[in-house]
């Protein structure tokens, strides 16, 4: 029994507890999939059925990590498989689960209002596009913005971050950003802002079907 009620992996030369980052990515890309796409639905169709179903699968799979064991959450079961033959990138187990207990917090919150009481409101709107920036964050850059939090409630530091962002170091050159490159950026959105002013109309236009002139001579 105890080994099933576990969080986090014993690993040769790690004091502590860890897990593997890859996976937990993997999972962080899965759950932002659906949750983004059952969004639309609800946009374009005012469906809400979809995005139900999401908030308790959500909801079900961090309480298994964080009551349970990490090892037998359904999305990280998904997400081993897909990055199994990467190799395992290590981090401390004691802020990834202070940061999933915010993850449960959020999805409980979700299925309350949506799935039991059966509404929606500026609530759960600002709940699930936090639950987005989470989950977009772990995924495209690998940072958990739920252990940022975890130093202004635990006495001791995190330890074992992804990309050893816990150690204090100076930057590599190649991680240097220089003017010359931010003056690139502002370039862009300068670039941006002219195309939204001078071709906005042309934008706006509905595209044509590009083979309807043949689709029309067909049928006829």
């Amino acid at each position: 029994m105890g080994n099933i009620l576990k969080f986090g992996e014993d690993v040769e030369g790690y004091p502590i507890r860890v897990l593997n980052e890859r996976e937990i990515r993997a999972a962080a890309g899965i759950l932002f999939l659906a949750t983004f796409i059952s969004l639309n639905i609800i946009l374009a169709t005012g469906n809400f059925v979809p995005v139900k179903y999401v908030v308790t699968v959500f909801l079900l799979d961090f309480l298994i990590r964080v009551f349970v064991n990490p090892r037998y959450a359904p999305t990280l079961i998904i997400g081993r498989w897909i990055v199994g033959r990467q190799t395992p990138e290590y981090v401390g187990a004691p802020q990834k689960k202070f940061a999933w207990a915010i993850g449960v917090a959020l999805s409980l919150l979700m299925f309350v209002f949506l799935v039991l009481v059966n509404a929606y409101s500026i609530i759960t709107g600002i709940t699930c596009l936090m639950c987005l920036v989470f989950l977009f964050f772990e995924s495209a850059f690998g940072i958990c913005l739920g252990c940022k939090f975890y130093p202004l409630f635990f006495k001791e530091r995190a330890r074992f971050c992804p990309g050893e962002v816990c150690d204090v170091r100076s930057k590599h050159d190649i991680q240097k950003t220089s003017g010359t490159q931010w003056l690139i950026v502002a370039g862009l959105v300068v670039f941006i802002v002219a195309l939204a002013t001078l071709f906005n109309g042309q934008f706006r236009k509905a595209p044509h079907y590009l083979f309807e002139s043949y689709a029309a001579a067909k049928t006829n």
